[in-house]
């Protein structure tokens, strides 16, 4: 019985293995007559020396995948096993890999994609500008879409942090009768963000990230005084600001950054006399050519279909 070790290190292991290790058992299930065994960065596989080269040859075509799309779904695996125990000699392209509109892979094979043009925008928009803003009504998929490539960004290495933030008002609320300090006050209405994250970061590695600050979740208070080098900022109903605030988050941004603001103008929960500053920013700077302004609309919703009617609806009445 020959070995073969296969170095695992500076990979993500619960990505690679997968969540109780359902990528290896897969593995391992193909490959009865093989044993392979994970102990720390080392994958060390038993066998014969043809099953061994087989097996090599699927664990090194996961370990490009990772390192390319960072995450390595029960479905990829099975495609690759596929791929080497039973040839066809032609070139298959993989849906998963080649898809454009793919922005990353997130938590037990669910795809993060682009789903509506006014989406695509956005993200066409992040890519060639450094701060972004993404207008419009509820259900848009904007905030959704401003994480999605904030991860990406995170795990791509173009930024060492997120940080996302979002002003503490709401809409016939008061903040003060909640228990704990502000941040406290504020983390169940940051609840669709803390959604969006668990959808796309391992449990695991998002307890760690949020532990160790390289995802930051705060209230817009708390940005006041700092400078954000090498982030990803994301600005979240940010109709809710007053003007000084929109310029004192806008001037945090530091070098080799990136920064959404998103927010729906038909939304403001601040008081009649206070003018909104997303409102404002978008009069002030939509004449600089390195800022991009998108908007969504109702035909964007992404939630149920009656989402989209009762926006237009309200549409209507505001008319």
């Amino acid at each position: 019985m020959l070995e073969k070790i296969i170095s695992l290190a500076d990979i993500s292991l619960i990505d690679f293995l997968g969540v109780s290790n359902s990528n290896l058992q897969i593995l391992t299930d193909a490959f009865p007559q093989t044993k392979i065994i994970a102990r720390g960065d080392q994958l060390t596989l038993r066998g014969s020396d043809d099953q061994i080269a087989l097996v090599e040859a699927i664990v090194n075509q996961c370990l490009q995948h990772l390192e390319k799309h960072h995450s390595l779904t029960n479905a990829h695996i099975k495609a690759y096993i596929d791929a080497v125990l039973n040839p066809t000699g032609e070139e298959k392209e993989t849906p998963w890999v080649e898809d454009k509109d793919v922005l990353l892979f997130g938590n037990k094979g669910l795809v993060i994609k682009v789903r509506t043009p006014n989406q695509r925008k956005l993200v066409e928009a992040a890519a060639k500008n450094d701060i972004v803003f993404a207008i419009g009504p509820a259900g848009t998929g904007k905030t959704y879409t401003a994480v999605a490539l904030a991860v990406k960004a995170l795990k791509n290495k173009e930024v060492k942090k997120i940080i996302i933030t979002r002003p503490a008002v709401e809409a016939g609320e008061n903040l003060g009768f909640l228990p704990g300090d502000l941040k406290e006050k504020i983390d169940p209405y940051l609840r669709p963000i803390y959604d969006a994250l668990d959808d796309m970061i391992p449990a695991e590695k998002l307890k760690f990230y949020l532990e160790n600050r390289t995802i930051e979740i705060a209230p817009l208070a708390y940005m006041r005084g700092r400078t954000l080098n090498k982030a990803f900022i994301l600005l979240d109903e940010a109709q809710n600001t007053t003007s000084m605030q929109m310029k004192m988050f806008l001037t945090r941004m530091g070098i080799q950054s990136k920064t959404i603001i998103t927010g729906d103008k038909s939304q403001v929960d601040l008081p009649k006399n206070q003018t909104s500053g997303l409102g404002e920013a978008e009069r002030i700077l939509s004449g600089i050519n390195e800022i991009a302004f998108v908007e969504l609309d109702g035909s964007d919703v992404v939630r149920h279909r009656l989402v989209r009617k009762i926006i237009e609806a309200y549409g209507k009445q505001s008319q």
